[in-house]
């Protein structure tokens, strides 16, 4: 999966091309969608953030000051979580029984509320920085009716963290020459790293699947 999605890096989702193509409006929609909307969760977030610093620095396509880039990005971050936040709250128990489908996948839904359930609160900033957790973790959290309040102070502290960190980093990484002239390695690295956390998620959870069914089938013996 990792490898999969890695490499819409240098394919359709390129970002350079995104960016070249769609400019800052195009990377507020594209941030907005990968935050809350359930079916924005293969848009290329990470390496979309760190190419927008990257070419800001570069003066390519987007002639912005880096600040107004960064505030754009962390707005429609922000935005994002609300709407996935209301959406889970509107939708989220039938979003949870809805079988698999050729892009939404059970397992996302399942990898987002595990990580909810084991960090609270804070996964809302802690998810911005994971890929496909970020996406549904505000829909879990909404479904899970945590306080608006709660979610709202953690949405904006995450949305600023996320897209403020990224974007710096491409702005200032994106000025060594080593970073600039291996500019498509440096975006699959950045995916690459960024789906660690998943894989991790997804180990664990399959050891508490398997530990579970263990159990069960041992009561179920202590009980025959």
């Amino acid at each position: 999966m990792v490898s999969q999605l890695a490499s819409t890096s240098s394919g359709v989702l390129d970002p350079t091309q995104l960016i070249s193509a769609f400019g800052l409006i195009g990377i507020a929609a594209m941030v907005f969608a990968e935050s809350g909307l359930a079916i924005g969760f293969f848009l290329p977030g990470d390496s979309l953030l760190f190419t927008a610093g990257l070419l800001v620095a570069s003066d390519r396509y987007l002639h912005y000051p880096l600040w107004v880039v960064i505030l754009v990005i962390c707005v429609a971050a922000v935005l994002g979580d609300q709407v996935g936040y209301l959406f889970g709250r509107k939708v989220g128990p039938a979003l949870f029984r809805r079988p698999d489908a050729r892009l939404f996948k059970q397992d996302y839904v399942r990898q987002a509320r595990d990580f909810f359930d084991r960090h609270g609160a804070r996964s809302i900033v802690l998810a911005r920085f994971v890929p496909l957790v970020r996406t549904f973790a505000p829909i879990v959290a909404g479904t899970a009716g945590m306080r608006y309040r709660t979610f709202v102070t953690y949405n904006i502290i995450g949305g600023v963290a996320w897209g403020t960190a990224v974007t710096v980093a491409g702005y200032f990484l994106g000025r060594l020459p080593v970073v600039a002239d291996n500019i498509e390695i440096i975006l699959v690295a950045i995916v690459a790293v960024s789906f660690i956390p998943v894989a991790i998620e997804i180990v664990r959870g399959r050891r508490r699947a398997r530990a579970r069914a263990a159990a069960a089938e041992q009561v179920d013996t202590i009980q025959r």
